[in-house]
């Protein structure tokens, strides 16, 4: 039933917006004022333009309306001063069709960006939580971390990072790591490097076995506030010649629920899981004495 009523509610608006009925309205607005003119009977003249006034006001509310809701493409100012005119619309046609279909998702509070739009798109909203002051200003990041040197090359975003710390805001990151990855020599150095690193910056780290965690809570996730969430559904190469994630503007709650259910408190908590993990493996890698099985023992009883 509901259903029905927002598809009766679409269809009134598309109509109402339709360029048809506003190009009808529009001329009626011309010939409205020609009949009242030439009318003589002073009735018939007043209620014209009367009927003028509402047309005018009509679509002055309209045109404001439309504004507010929905974009406005620039064209060219002189398209035959393009050199290959059919090769320039063409071109345009499809820039503009990829902007609106672009623009519709984030309508509806969703959207899906791909390669090296990625990290582009993941500075951007950490500098907008910034520069927009979203109240709490805080991040929750839970990062899938296969290979740890390759979050230590992304600066632009760790530069973002660094400023929002800087503007008193809160970073909480969740390194997720596989048990067989945690284990082994050259990885556990990467990834305390990686976290010291983060924590120089006044980055709060946490760390969670990957084999122990159900699959919706091993999810590549940045929680931007209650504003936003950031996902990653493919995960990108050091170059971001691949990767597809997505953002949504809504539902950021049962992200952070999510986020906080994994990350947890006190003696359970990841930062606590990671003060282990640490306790056991910095004095081997500091010894250069390295014990795969000191190690194992050590990732079990995390």
């Amino acid at each position: 039933m509901s259903t029905s009523r927002n598809d009766g509610v679409t269809r009134a608006k598309d109509w109402l917006i339709s360029p048809v009925l506003n190009a009808l309205i529009g001329l009626a607005g011309i010939v409205v004022p020609v009949i009242a003119w030439v009318n003589e009977q002073t009735g018939v003249k007043n209620a014209l333009l009367l009927t003028e006034t509402v047309l005018v006001v009509w679509l002055t509310a309209n045109h404001l309306w439309l504004r507010s809701r929905y974009i406005t493409l620039r064209r060219a100012n002189n398209l035959k001063a393009m050199d290959d005119v059919r090769y320039y619309d063409v071109i345009r046609g499809r820039l503009e069709q990829d902007l609106i279909s672009d623009y519709g998702e984030i309508a509806d509070g969703h959207l899906r960006v791909y390669a090296t739009e990625v990290p582009r798109l993941s500075v951007m909203l950490v500098k907008t939580l910034v520069d927009a002051r979203t109240d709490p200003l805080r991040i929750l990041a839970a990062d899938l971390t296969t290979n740890p040197s390759v979050l230590t090359q992304r600066r632009e975003y760790l530069a973002a990072n660094r400023r929002l710390l800087e503007a008193g805001g809160t970073i909480q990151r969740l390194f997720i790591c596989y048990r067989a990855d945690l284990v082994r020599e050259d990885y556990a150095r990467d990834l305390l490097q990686l976290i010291d690193m983060h924590r120089q910056m006044g980055v709060t780290c946490g760390l969670a076995v990957r084999d122990r965690l159900r699959a919706d809570q091993a999810v590549d996730v940045v929680i931007l506030a209650s504003a936003a969430v950031l996902v990653e559904e493919e995960q990108g190469d050091a170059d971001y010649s691949r990767g597809r994630s997505s953002v949504y503007f809504k539902g950021v709650e049962r992200w952070t629920g999510r986020f906080e259910s994994v990350w947890g408190h006190g003696p359970d908590s990841a930062v606590t899981t990671l003060q282990s993990y640490e306790n056991g493996i910095r004095a081997m890698l500091s010894g250069a004495t390295w014990a795969g099985d000191r190690a194992e023992g050590t990732v079990d009883q995390l």
